[in-house]
Protein backbone atom coordinates (compact mmCIF):
# COMPACT_ATOMS: atom_id res chain seq x y z
CA UNK A 1 0.00 0.00 0.00
CA UNK A 2 1.46 3.42 -1.05
CA UNK A 3 0.12 6.71 -0.32
CA UNK A 4 1.51 9.89 -1.57
CA UNK A 5 0.43 13.80 -1.85
CA UNK A 6 0.05 14.14 -5.58
CA UNK A 7 2.22 17.49 -5.02
CA UNK A 8 5.13 15.21 -4.18
CA UNK A 9 7.31 15.07 -7.03
CA UNK A 10 10.53 13.94 -5.48
CA UNK A 11 8.43 10.54 -5.36
CA UNK A 12 7.43 9.80 -8.55
CA UNK A 13 10.77 8.19 -9.70
CA UNK A 14 10.45 5.92 -6.98
CA UNK A 15 6.56 5.47 -8.05
CA UNK A 16 8.24 4.18 -11.49
CA UNK A 17 10.24 1.52 -9.90
CA UNK A 18 7.46 0.12 -7.77
CA UNK A 19 5.11 -0.12 -10.66
CA UNK A 20 8.18 -1.87 -12.76
CA UNK A 21 8.93 -4.15 -10.45
CA UNK A 22 5.12 -5.25 -9.17
CA UNK A 23 4.21 -5.29 -12.88
CA UNK A 24 7.37 -7.66 -13.92
CA UNK A 25 6.45 -9.88 -11.20
CA UNK A 26 2.31 -10.01 -11.77
CA UNK A 27 1.34 -7.77 -8.77
CA UNK A 28 -1.02 -4.71 -8.83
CA UNK A 29 -0.18 -1.44 -6.89
CA UNK A 30 -2.67 0.71 -5.75
CA UNK A 31 -1.74 4.45 -5.59
CA UNK A 32 -3.83 6.90 -3.08
CA UNK A 33 -3.03 10.28 -4.12
CA UNK A 34 -5.60 11.10 -1.43
CA UNK A 35 -4.60 13.49 1.18
CA UNK A 36 -4.56 12.00 5.15
CA UNK A 37 -7.09 15.77 6.26
CA UNK A 38 -8.87 14.29 9.30
CA UNK A 39 -12.18 12.52 8.25
CA UNK A 40 -14.88 10.36 10.08
CA UNK A 41 -15.34 7.02 9.03
CA UNK A 42 -19.53 7.36 8.96
CA UNK A 43 -18.59 9.17 5.57
CA UNK A 44 -20.55 8.21 2.64
CA UNK A 45 -17.64 8.43 -0.03
CA UNK A 46 -16.24 4.57 -0.26
CA UNK A 47 -13.04 6.11 -1.18
CA UNK A 48 -12.81 7.94 1.89
CA UNK A 49 -14.15 5.07 4.12
CA UNK A 50 -11.28 2.68 2.77
CA UNK A 51 -8.37 5.17 2.58
CA UNK A 52 -9.28 5.78 6.52
CA UNK A 53 -9.43 1.96 7.14
CA UNK A 54 -6.51 1.17 5.49
CA UNK A 55 -4.28 4.19 7.30
CA UNK A 56 -5.87 2.81 10.78
CA UNK A 57 -5.28 -1.02 10.34
CA UNK A 58 -1.73 -0.19 9.26
CA UNK A 59 -1.03 2.48 11.56
CA UNK A 60 0.07 4.64 9.00
CA UNK A 61 1.57 8.02 10.66
CA UNK A 62 3.55 9.71 7.58
CA UNK A 63 3.64 9.70 4.13
CA UNK A 64 4.98 8.32 1.96
CA UNK A 65 4.51 4.93 2.77
CA UNK A 66 4.86 1.55 1.08
CA UNK A 67 4.04 -1.52 3.37
CA UNK A 68 4.51 -4.88 1.98
CA UNK A 69 1.86 -7.39 3.24
CA UNK A 70 1.51 -11.19 2.07
CA UNK A 71 -1.52 -11.61 -0.08
CA UNK A 72 -3.18 -14.79 0.92
CA UNK A 73 -2.88 -13.88 4.98
CA UNK A 74 -2.75 -9.61 4.93
CA UNK A 75 0.70 -10.12 7.16
CA UNK A 76 2.69 -7.36 7.15
CA UNK A 77 6.42 -8.26 5.37
CA UNK A 78 7.59 -4.94 5.71
CA UNK A 79 6.55 -1.12 6.84
CA UNK A 80 9.78 0.33 5.01
CA UNK A 81 8.76 -0.71 1.45
CA UNK A 82 10.29 2.88 0.38
CA UNK A 83 13.60 1.92 1.94
CA UNK A 84 13.55 -1.40 0.47
CA UNK A 85 12.80 -0.18 -3.02
CA UNK A 86 15.33 2.46 -2.62
CA UNK A 87 18.25 0.10 -1.93
CA UNK A 88 17.25 -2.97 -3.92
CA UNK A 89 16.07 -0.52 -7.15
CA UNK A 90 15.91 -4.05 -9.17
CA UNK A 91 14.21 -5.97 -7.04
CA UNK A 92 16.56 -8.52 -7.08
CA UNK A 93 15.69 -9.82 -3.38
CA UNK A 94 11.89 -9.62 -4.40
CA UNK A 95 9.50 -10.17 -2.85
CA UNK A 96 11.66 -9.29 0.25
CA UNK A 97 10.50 -11.77 2.85
CA UNK A 98 11.30 -11.00 6.34
CA UNK A 99 14.64 -12.76 7.50
CA UNK A 100 15.67 -13.58 11.12
CA UNK A 101 17.81 -11.33 13.10
CA UNK A 102 21.00 -13.41 12.61
CA UNK A 103 20.76 -13.09 9.01
CA UNK A 104 20.29 -9.42 9.12
CA UNK A 105 23.14 -8.57 11.54
CA UNK A 106 25.50 -11.13 10.14
CA UNK A 107 28.92 -9.55 9.84
CA UNK A 108 31.51 -7.85 11.98
CA UNK A 109 30.18 -5.52 14.79
CA UNK A 110 32.82 -2.51 16.29
CA UNK A 111 33.86 -1.18 19.83
CA UNK A 112 34.37 2.32 20.68
CA UNK A 113 37.77 1.02 21.36
CA UNK A 114 38.12 -0.19 18.08
CA UNK A 115 37.86 -3.72 18.95
CA UNK A 116 36.26 -5.74 16.24
CA UNK A 117 33.85 -8.53 16.97
CA UNK A 118 31.56 -11.39 15.14
CA UNK A 119 27.62 -10.58 15.41
CA UNK A 120 27.88 -14.49 16.10
CA UNK A 121 28.94 -13.67 19.68
CA UNK A 122 25.36 -12.04 19.89
CA UNK A 123 24.12 -15.65 20.38
CA UNK A 124 22.17 -16.71 23.19
CA UNK A 125 21.84 -13.14 24.85
CA UNK A 126 19.02 -11.13 24.79
CA UNK A 127 19.73 -7.70 22.62
CA UNK A 128 18.25 -4.21 22.25
CA UNK A 129 18.91 -2.84 18.45
CA UNK A 130 19.57 1.01 18.91
CA UNK A 131 18.22 3.09 16.53
CA UNK A 132 19.63 6.78 17.28
CA UNK A 133 21.35 9.69 16.22
CA UNK A 134 23.84 12.38 17.76
CA UNK A 135 21.96 15.46 15.75
CA UNK A 136 18.67 14.17 17.39
CA UNK A 137 18.17 15.39 21.40
CA UNK A 138 15.80 12.58 22.45
CA UNK A 139 18.10 10.36 21.60
CA UNK A 140 20.81 11.75 23.74
CA UNK A 141 18.85 11.63 26.46
CA UNK A 142 17.74 8.67 25.98
CA UNK A 143 21.43 6.90 25.64
CA UNK A 144 22.65 8.21 28.85
CA UNK A 145 19.65 6.46 30.57
CA UNK A 146 20.86 3.58 28.74
CA UNK A 147 23.96 3.37 29.62
CA UNK A 148 22.94 3.32 33.04
CA UNK A 149 20.66 0.61 32.64
CA UNK A 150 23.15 -1.82 30.41
CA UNK A 151 25.35 -1.53 33.04
CA UNK A 152 22.82 -2.22 35.74
CA UNK A 153 21.47 -5.45 33.86
CA UNK A 154 25.03 -6.21 33.16
CA UNK A 155 25.80 -6.28 36.87
CA UNK A 156 22.71 -9.01 37.26
CA UNK A 157 24.75 -11.53 35.24
CA UNK A 158 22.58 -11.67 32.48
CA UNK A 159 23.28 -11.98 29.18
CA UNK A 160 22.58 -8.36 27.35
CA UNK A 161 23.94 -6.69 24.36
CA UNK A 162 23.03 -3.40 22.49
CA UNK A 163 23.76 -3.04 19.07
CA UNK A 164 23.98 0.86 17.61
CA UNK A 165 22.31 1.35 14.56
CA UNK A 166 24.00 4.87 13.66
CA UNK A 167 21.13 7.53 11.56
CA UNK A 168 24.42 9.97 12.25
CA UNK A 169 24.75 12.54 9.36
CA UNK A 170 28.73 11.95 8.74
CA UNK A 171 31.44 9.54 10.26
CA UNK A 172 32.65 12.19 12.73
CA UNK A 173 29.21 12.99 14.58
CA UNK A 174 28.76 8.78 14.11
CA UNK A 175 32.34 8.21 16.15
CA UNK A 176 31.99 11.24 18.69
CA UNK A 177 28.15 9.67 19.54
CA UNK A 178 29.65 6.08 19.23
CA UNK A 179 32.66 6.83 21.94
CA UNK A 180 29.76 7.45 24.70
CA UNK A 181 28.55 4.05 24.48
CA UNK A 182 29.71 1.25 26.20
CA UNK A 183 28.10 -1.39 23.64
CA UNK A 184 28.49 -2.24 20.40
CA UNK A 185 27.43 -0.62 16.75
CA UNK A 186 27.26 -2.15 13.11
CA UNK A 187 30.52 -0.16 11.80
CA UNK A 188 29.05 3.40 9.88
CA UNK A 189 30.59 2.59 7.21
CA UNK A 190 28.35 -0.54 6.24
CA UNK A 191 25.45 1.48 5.39
CA UNK A 192 23.90 -1.86 3.18
CA UNK A 193 23.32 -3.31 6.65
CA UNK A 194 22.23 -0.59 8.41
CA UNK A 195 19.88 0.10 6.13
CA UNK A 196 18.86 -3.29 6.37
CA UNK A 197 18.27 -3.47 9.86
CA UNK A 198 16.27 -0.33 9.44
CA UNK A 199 13.50 -1.44 7.15
CA UNK A 200 13.86 -5.19 8.58
CA UNK A 201 12.12 -3.25 11.69
CA UNK A 202 10.03 -0.90 9.86
CA UNK A 203 11.86 1.77 11.90
CA UNK A 204 9.78 5.04 11.17
CA UNK A 205 11.47 7.60 13.61
CA UNK A 206 14.40 7.52 16.35
CA UNK A 207 15.44 6.95 18.93
CA UNK A 208 13.90 3.15 19.02
CA UNK A 209 15.03 0.77 20.97
CA UNK A 210 13.72 -2.67 20.19
CA UNK A 211 14.23 -5.66 22.89
CA UNK A 212 14.96 -9.11 21.12
CA UNK A 213 14.41 -12.57 23.34
CA UNK A 214 17.65 -15.24 22.84
CA UNK A 215 16.41 -16.20 19.80
CA UNK A 216 16.49 -13.39 18.10
CA UNK A 217 12.85 -12.99 18.07
CA UNK A 218 11.25 -9.29 18.82
CA UNK A 219 9.72 -8.73 22.87
CA UNK A 220 8.86 -4.98 22.65
CA UNK A 221 9.28 -2.52 19.95
CA UNK A 222 8.62 -0.08 23.45
CA UNK A 223 12.07 -0.31 24.86
CA UNK A 224 12.38 3.51 25.23
CA UNK A 225 9.32 3.72 27.41
CA UNK A 226 10.19 0.86 29.31
CA UNK A 227 13.92 1.74 29.94
CA UNK A 228 12.48 5.33 31.48
CA UNK A 229 9.80 3.66 32.92
CA UNK A 230 11.90 1.15 34.72
CA UNK A 231 15.28 2.61 36.11
CA UNK A 232 15.96 -0.44 38.14
CA UNK A 233 15.50 -3.04 35.63
CA UNK A 234 13.46 -5.24 37.74
CA UNK A 235 10.83 -5.92 34.96
CA UNK A 236 13.70 -6.79 32.39
CA UNK A 237 13.15 -7.67 29.87
CA UNK A 238 10.42 -5.41 29.36
CA UNK A 239 7.59 -8.26 28.13
CA UNK A 240 4.36 -6.01 26.59
CA UNK A 241 1.82 -5.27 29.63
CA UNK A 242 -1.75 -5.78 28.36
CA UNK A 243 -2.38 -2.73 30.14
CA UNK A 244 -0.41 0.64 30.86
CA UNK A 245 -0.72 3.49 33.31
CA UNK A 246 -0.34 6.47 31.05
CA UNK A 247 2.50 8.92 31.65
CA UNK A 248 5.09 11.20 29.90
CA UNK A 249 7.52 8.47 28.56
CA UNK A 250 4.76 6.41 27.45
CA UNK A 251 2.34 8.58 26.05
CA UNK A 252 4.48 9.06 22.65
CA UNK A 253 2.63 5.44 21.85
CA UNK A 254 -0.59 7.21 21.68
CA UNK A 255 0.39 8.57 17.98
CA UNK A 256 1.21 4.97 16.95
CA UNK A 257 -2.15 3.58 16.56
CA UNK A 258 -5.79 3.46 18.38
CA UNK A 259 -5.70 3.67 21.69
CA UNK A 260 -8.55 2.71 24.83
CA UNK A 261 -7.94 4.93 27.42
CA UNK A 262 -9.60 4.76 30.52
CA UNK A 263 -9.46 8.42 32.40
CA UNK A 264 -10.02 8.85 36.08
CA UNK A 265 -10.08 10.85 38.80
CA UNK A 266 -7.25 9.58 41.28
CA UNK A 267 -3.85 9.81 41.90
CA UNK A 268 -1.38 7.31 40.87
CA UNK A 269 -2.03 4.69 43.73
CA UNK A 270 -5.70 4.21 43.15
CA UNK A 271 -5.20 3.25 39.47
CA UNK A 272 -4.99 -0.60 39.96
CA UNK A 273 -8.67 -0.87 40.46
CA UNK A 274 -9.15 1.05 36.87
CA UNK A 275 -6.78 -1.41 35.70
CA UNK A 276 -9.21 -4.20 36.23
CA UNK A 277 -11.87 -2.69 34.33
CA UNK A 278 -10.43 -3.03 31.45
CA UNK A 279 -7.93 -5.96 31.92
CA UNK A 280 -9.90 -8.46 30.54
CA UNK A 281 -10.37 -7.33 27.61
CA UNK A 282 -6.82 -6.17 27.02
CA UNK A 283 -5.36 -9.66 27.59
CA UNK A 284 -8.03 -10.89 25.69
CA UNK A 285 -7.33 -9.39 22.39
CA UNK A 286 -3.49 -9.48 23.04
CA UNK A 287 -4.02 -13.23 23.57
CA UNK A 288 -5.87 -13.76 20.39
CA UNK A 289 -3.28 -11.58 18.00
CA UNK A 290 0.10 -13.09 19.31
CA UNK A 291 -1.49 -16.49 18.46
CA UNK A 292 -1.60 -14.91 15.13
CA UNK A 293 1.87 -13.14 15.37
CA UNK A 294 0.04 -9.94 14.85
CA UNK A 295 -0.10 -6.95 16.79
CA UNK A 296 -3.56 -6.29 18.92
CA UNK A 297 -5.56 -3.53 17.15
CA UNK A 298 -6.02 -1.22 20.56
CA UNK A 299 -3.50 -0.23 22.95
CA UNK A 300 -4.66 -0.23 26.46
CA UNK A 301 -4.20 2.29 28.76
CA UNK A 302 -5.68 4.26 32.24
CA UNK A 303 -4.78 7.44 33.42
CA UNK A 304 -5.06 9.55 36.57
CA UNK A 305 -5.54 13.13 37.61
CA UNK A 306 -2.57 15.23 36.42
CA UNK A 307 -1.21 17.96 34.11
CA UNK A 308 -0.40 15.85 31.08
CA UNK A 309 -3.70 14.05 31.37
CA UNK A 310 -5.19 17.55 31.73
CA UNK A 311 -3.16 18.23 28.29
CA UNK A 312 -4.48 15.48 26.32
CA UNK A 313 -7.73 16.12 27.58
CA UNK A 314 -7.31 19.42 26.06
CA UNK A 315 -6.15 18.62 22.95
CA UNK A 316 -8.41 15.90 22.19
CA UNK A 317 -11.60 18.24 23.44
CA UNK A 318 -12.78 15.32 25.67
CA UNK A 319 -14.72 16.01 28.66
CA UNK A 320 -13.88 16.98 32.23
CA UNK A 321 -16.28 14.09 33.40
CA UNK A 322 -15.00 10.49 35.53
CA UNK A 323 -14.58 8.10 34.96
CA UNK A 324 -14.36 8.58 30.61
CA UNK A 325 -14.26 5.27 28.57
CA UNK A 326 -12.14 6.85 25.12
CA UNK A 327 -10.81 5.47 22.22
CA UNK A 328 -8.30 8.14 20.50
CA UNK A 329 -6.67 7.30 16.96
CA UNK A 330 -4.26 10.45 16.74
CA UNK A 331 -3.42 9.50 13.28
CA UNK A 332 -7.25 10.30 11.96
CA UNK A 333 -7.95 12.86 14.52
CA UNK A 334 -10.95 10.73 15.47
CA UNK A 335 -12.33 9.78 19.23
CA UNK A 336 -15.07 7.53 20.49
CA UNK A 337 -16.46 8.25 23.65
CA UNK A 338 -18.35 6.52 26.28
CA UNK A 339 -19.84 8.84 29.03
CA UNK A 340 -21.67 6.80 31.78
CA UNK A 341 -21.68 7.29 35.42
CA UNK A 342 -19.86 3.87 36.27
CA UNK A 343 -17.41 1.63 34.06
CA UNK A 344 -17.47 -1.84 34.19
CA UNK A 345 -15.49 -5.17 32.54
CA UNK A 346 -18.90 -5.49 30.74
CA UNK A 347 -19.27 -1.96 29.75
CA UNK A 348 -15.23 -2.19 28.22
CA UNK A 349 -15.82 -5.08 26.53
CA UNK A 350 -19.22 -4.19 24.67
CA UNK A 351 -17.31 -0.71 23.86
CA UNK A 352 -14.47 -2.30 22.28
CA UNK A 353 -16.16 -5.34 20.01
CA UNK A 354 -18.26 -2.37 19.06
CA UNK A 355 -15.31 -0.30 17.71
CA UNK A 356 -13.53 -3.35 16.29
CA UNK A 357 -16.90 -4.52 14.19
CA UNK A 358 -17.01 -0.52 13.32
CA UNK A 359 -20.34 0.20 14.95
CA UNK A 360 -19.29 3.19 16.51
CA UNK A 361 -19.98 7.09 15.07
CA UNK A 362 -16.54 8.62 15.33
CA UNK A 363 -16.06 12.41 16.83
CA UNK A 364 -13.36 14.57 15.49
CA UNK A 365 -10.31 15.70 17.23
Amino acid sequence: MLNLEAHQEDERALTRKIYEIFVKEGFVVIVSCLSPEPVCCHSREPAVVILVKLWSKYKVTNIPSLIFIEGSTGRIVSRNGHQIIRDDPLGTDFPWTPKSFGEVIAGSLIKNSGQIVDSSTLDGSYVGVYFSAHWCPPCRSLTRVLVETYRKIKEMGTKFEIVFVSADRSEDSYKQYFSEMPWEAVPYTDEARRSRLNWHYGIQGIPTLIILDQEGKIITRQGRPAVLNDVDCKEFPWHPKPVLELNESNAMQLNEGPSLVLFVDSDEEELEPAKQLIQPIAEKLFAEHKAKDEEPPLLFFVAGDDDMTDSIRDFTNLPESAPLLTILDMSQRAKFVKDVEEITPAIVEEFVMAYLKEKLKPEPI
